[in-house]
């Protein structure tokens, strides 16, 4: 037989080669045709695997109309000129500088108020408010509360309607001599480039303190008087829990205005910066638990000469070199606030890859394409960090002489907890590996008072697992805020109508709200009694930084941008007014 004929023989022979060539072609085009159609169904079983998918149309991350001041468009107008000009800027610097200058730092260490000559500090700067603001302090109802709380409550016509509370802290964290030389200007200099104000608290959280009341000011020098009622709390020790002054403020708060008072409660957080060729806001729903763990191992002293097969230093590494070993895992999930942020970066990020959109709108109702969106969220060390319970080793002590063999040490592991998780379940998951290391080594083991070893037993020493500071126990993840009701909408279009005023913009699509969430906590920890509708944003500018913290706050060379302070202002006097003329709170 022939190549020809082994060929052609099993096919109809044709008359002509072009007859006998077209339906090779066709045959190798239904092949094509019939192995897409099969992939396209593996792909659909593979990946579509939960939840019916007949909604492609839906838009995951709706937008809300901007919004602004109608009855009170007059007052609005005037402020939006105002803030734009070269002597209300000078002004406004002036504020911000000032109140830098005077230090109100806050100490791990700290005595009760009345016990610590160091809480004193606050008296100065409370001062420097009363003669800066006068407008602000003659209109308003003033109450310090222990001491040095700064409760402020200017009352509307109509009491019927639910106040708005506004925060901020006055306090800031400490700065380490041994950093001075490193700062571009002193730290409590308030220095004024031209363009950016530097020092400590210029970005968190003067900044925002300063941005409320001179909104304020500014609302009272224009007639400006309110509807519904407008509270204002400055807590005084933020950076070491809140526990002396935003817990105290919300105790008078509830005392004063009951349980659920409040239309929403909107403090320190997050602003919006440029992601994925967009502008988003990102406002704070909801904010991780927290959990300060000490572990502590004790063994008999002696010399160094005669030392055992393991110190308790040794001991204590091996059981830290663990925790590292064995972090927390935590799958991402759909109820994750970063989940909804994902969704609107697919809707609305302009440059975001054909993949990654297509790999979030897939997650939508696969459960294995979730798995594959964890896995490219989790190379992204900001993101992971909103998603999981983290751990950070960030005090170790122990040992006082090189040739003594230490008797007691410790380390403090520092949990923020994924607001799907608990502190139950993070002590647990502590306890467990810390189990390990007491068992091979023969400690009698105690977990948050929970002993696990008969006191009887002979040990070669203990290993303690507590909270690290009895003032400030575990704290549980907050309430997720709905992003359906009235309080989110309006901030939503507040946030919309401030950008755009300020850069004399117009249309919806210049700005993108997102609901998401900070890696660190607020005084707003206090205040879940008092609403349902929690935000942690103050519109900071954050340009186009993908970092978890902006500014350099916490760090030498703390600076903000005299026009984002200047957008601040204008955000708080848009928010004031749009909450007035709400029928919807």
């Amino acid at each position: 037989m022939s190549e020809k004929e082994g060929t052609t023989g099993l096919l109809p022979l044709s008359t002509s080669a072009h007859s006998q060539a077209k339906p090779s072609r066709l045959r190798n085009a239904l092949v094509w045709l019939c192995l897409g159609l099969c992939s396209l169904k593996v792909v659909q079983f593979v990946l579509y695997d939960t939840v019916p998918y007949g909604d492609e149309g839906k838009d995951y991350c709706p937008q809300s109309d901007i919004l602004t001041p109608k009855k009170n468009s007059k007052v609005w107008n005037n402020l939006t000129e105002i803030i734009g000009t070269a002597p209300f800027k000078t002004r406004a610097v002036d504020w911000l500088s000032s109140a830098i200058q005077v230090p109100t730092e806050s100490y791990d260490d700290l005595a009760p108020v009345g016990e610590d000559s160091r809480w004193e500090k606050f008296s100065g700067f409370h001062e420097y408010l009363l003669g800066a603001f006068p407008q602000l302090h003659a209109t308003l109802e003033l109450t310090k509360v222990n001491t040095y709380g700064l409760l402020y409550i200017w009352t509307g016509s109509d009491t019927s309607l639910k106040p708005i509370l506004l925060m901020a802290h006055q306090d800031v964290v400490p700065v380490n001599p041994s950093t001075w030389d490193s700062w571009k200007h002193p730290p409590y200099s308030g220095h004024f480039d031209g363009e950016k104000i530097w020092g400590r608290g210029s970005s968190d959280d003067k900044s925002g303190l300063i941005g409320v009341l001179s909104a304020i000011e500014l609302l009272i020098e224009n007639n400006f008087q309110p509807t519904r009622t407008v509270v204002i709390a400055f807590g005084f020790d933020e950076e070491i829990s809140g526990t002396q002054g935003a817990r105290t403020l919300s105790t008078a708060l509830e005392t004063r205005f009951g349980k659920d008072a409040f239309a929403f409660i909107i403090d320190e957080g997050s602003g919006f910066a440029e992601q994925y060729g967009s502008v988003f806001a990102t406002v704070g729903i909801a904010e991780k638990g927290n959990l300060n763990a000490k572990i502590e191992v004790t063994t008999p002293g002696g010399h160094s000469s005669v030392p055992p097969p393991h110190t308790s230093i040794g001991i204590l590494s091996s059981l830290l070199a663990l925790y590292e070993k064995l972090p927390f895992i935590t799958p991402l999930r759909r109820e994750d606030p970063l989940y909804s942020t994902l969704l609107c970066y697919a809707e609305h990020a302009e440059s975001l890859s054909p993949r990654l959109r297509w790999l979030i709108k897939l997650s939508i109702h696969s459960n294995k394409a979730l798995l594959l969106l964890e896995k490219y969220v989790y190379k992204n060390r900001v993101w992971k960090s909103q998603v999981g319970t983290t751990q950070a080793i960030d005090i170790i002590h122990g040992g006082v002489k090189s040739n003594a063999l230490p008797e007691k040490v410790y380390a403090i592991v520092n949990h923020r907890i994924s607001v799907l998780s608990t502190v139950a379940a993070t002590q647990e998951y502590d306890t467990r590996r810390a189990k390990i290391i007491a068992s091979h080594h023969n400690l009698t083991f105690n977990a948050f008072g929970n002993s696990t070893k008969e006191e009887a037993t002979s040990s070669s020493g203990t290993l303690t697992l507590s909270d690290a500071y009895a003032y400030i126990p575990g704290v549980e993840p907050a309430p997720v805020t709905s992003t359906d009701a009235a309080p989110y909408q309006l901030l939503s279009g507040t946030i919309k109508a401030t950008f755009n005023s300020h850069r004399g913009l117009h249309g919806s699509k210049n700005i993108y709200t997102a609901p998401g969430m900070m890696t660190g906590n607020t005084d707003t920890r206090h205040f879940w009694n008092l609403s349902k509708h929690i935000f942690r944003y103050n519109h900071h500018n954050g340009g186009n930084s993908t970092s978890a913290v902006a500014n350099n706050i916490h760090t030498v060379n703390e600076y903000i941008l005299a026009d984002d302070l200047l957008e601040m202002i204008r955000f708080f006097a848009t928010l004031i007014l749009n909450s007035d003329e709400s029928t919807s709170l």
